[in-house]
């Protein structure tokens, strides 16, 4: 069937627009400036906004703790070094992926579809990064003494004796990332910061969005620069998509640890990690579609891409876990066979492998359901499964590799305190309260790149002039 045929109202094989009919330049430009502009906010707003805030505030209050006390208040001990701290700060990094990968590669590909999602994209990417570098430094405990003994500086009393550590990589990949990040957000703002300059009543709110966009006055000169430089951070930004998951994945890989050096590691990472970013853009988007009415730019096509995206990183997650296991069966190591069975057959912590294949493996198979991908209900509560299964890989990983050492009489169980559990309710809740301000705050959409979509845009040749 063509898209041109005609099908029953309701039909969920009709073909979804990007953009809903019925929009030309001045109502899109209204209507999208008016989510920032009007006086009015949704209650729903209100609400989310409140429920992010009191977590951030149990943050607040479980940070002052353990400055006070140290890392004793949390349940690592000797062969569970690394807990919730590492699991939140890898989950994390992971779900900051999926906005630079809809913003550059998805620009350099030409999706079209990407324009409606891409802004709110870009501040996740932000605000994950935000919240994963908290855990470096209060996982020492000591975050005042965190630059002098973590970054890694050239010093003559060898802090750092090993400078190809891994955990040196990190330093540079995550701190990078979190700049182009940072840069290519913050430049794709300014035209639409321009527009909120130019309709705002208010004389303060003028003079604020006058200075955030810089002088912008949308010249052809402006234009020119502007394309290029945002072409330039997209080529700059799309390798980092790759890099940076790759680096926090040798993390484990480098070892000698049974469970960690898996080659199979860089590859599985960047899938998951864009695996978790779609789920949380899902997350995200659905809510936000609702909450400031714009099925007309966020529309059922969106959706149903991102769901189609999220199944196939999917897969190819699952993938990893099949290679991983047979990796630790065919090794014929006996230590990797061991910690094997312990993951996934008669270990204490069996049931959070099996638990992690429900979440990431068992309910995202109803998305190959066109129906159910463009249902919102179902979409959203498989995003909510990937959530939690995504943040289950990582306990997986590091929590049933470290706890039976290769000594017996170092084994040891790993149970998490209330202090665990309130810093990373208090991470969620940051990053919830810093997304709710940007959606109000902020342009949500892309507005210069929606107009992009409307037929008036659209230069037609004049005829016999086609260009060969």
């Amino acid at each position: 069937m063509s898209d041109t045929q005609q099908y029953p109202p309701g039909d969920y094989r009709a073909p979804v627009p990007v953009v809903r009919p019925g929009y030309g330049f001045r109502t899109m430009t209204d209507k999208l400036v008016s989510i920032v502009l009007t006086p009015t906010t949704p209650t729903s707003w209100f609400v989310v906004l409140g429920i992010g805030f009191t977590l951030m505030i149990g943050l607040v209050v479980a940070l002052c703790y353990l400055l006070l006390k140290g890392v004793g208040i949390w349940g690592n001990n000797v062969p569970v070094g690394w807990a919730f701290d590492i699991i939140n700060f890898v989950w994390w990094i992971g779900i900051g992926h999926a906005g630079t990968l809809i913003s550059a590669i998805l620009l350099l590909f030409k999706q079209d579809w990407r324009t409606s999602i891409n802004r709110f994209a870009e501040a996740m990417t932000i605000f994950a990064v935000i919240c994963a570098g908290l855990f470096p430094l209060i996982h020492t405990g000591r975050p005042w003494l965190a630059l002098y003994w973590l970054f890694p500086y050239p010093n003559t009393m060898l802090l750092w004796p090993n400078f190809r550590s891994p955990l040196i990589w990190d330093v540079f990949a995550v701190s990078t990332y979190f700049t182009v990040s940072l840069l290519f957000w913050s430049v794709g703002l300014i035209p639409d910061l321009a527009t909120f300059r130019d309709k705002a009543k208010q004389p303060v709110l003028k003079r604020l969005f006058g200075a955030l966009s810089m002088g912008w006055r949308g010249s052809a000169r402006h234009w020119v620069r502007y394309e290029k430089a945002y072409l330039l951070l997209a080529g700059l930004s799309t390798p980092l998509v790759l890099s940076v998951h790759t680096v926090v994945s040798f993390d484990f890989a480098v070892s000698v640890l049974p469970g960690w050096h898996a080659t199979i590691f860089p590859p599985y990472f960047v899938a998951g990690a864009i695996y978790a970013g779609f789920a949380m853009v899902l997350t995200l988007a659905i809510p936000i579609r609702a909450m400031f009415k714009v099925p007309d730019f966020i529309t059922l096509r969106h959706i149903e891409n991102m769901a189609k995206i999220t199944l196939l990183t999917g897969l190819i997650v699952v993938y990893g876990y099949l290679c991983e296991a047979f990796f630790g069966w065919y090794s014929a190591n006996e230590y990797e066979r061991f910690m094997l069975k312990n993951r996934v057959y008669y270990g204490p912590y069996a049931w959070s492998y099996w638990l992690l294949l429900l979440c990431n493996f068992i309910v995202p198979q109803v998305l190959w359901s066109k129906r159910q991908r463009r249902n919102i209900p179902v979409v959203f509560i498989v995003c909510m499964f990937v959530n939690v299964g995504m943040w289950l890989e990582r306990f997986v990983i590091i929590v049933t590799s470290l706890h039976r050492d290769f000594l017996p009489s170092s084994w040891d169980m790993y149970y998490p305190t209330i202090w665990d559990f309130m810093t990373l309710a208090g991470t969620i809740g940051l990053f919830t309260t810093l997304m709710f301000l940007f959606v109000r705050l902020m342009p949500l959409i892309a507005i210069f790149e929606m107009k992009m979509l409307l037929p008036e845009s659209q230069v037609k040749q004049p005829a016999g002039k086609e260009s060969h």
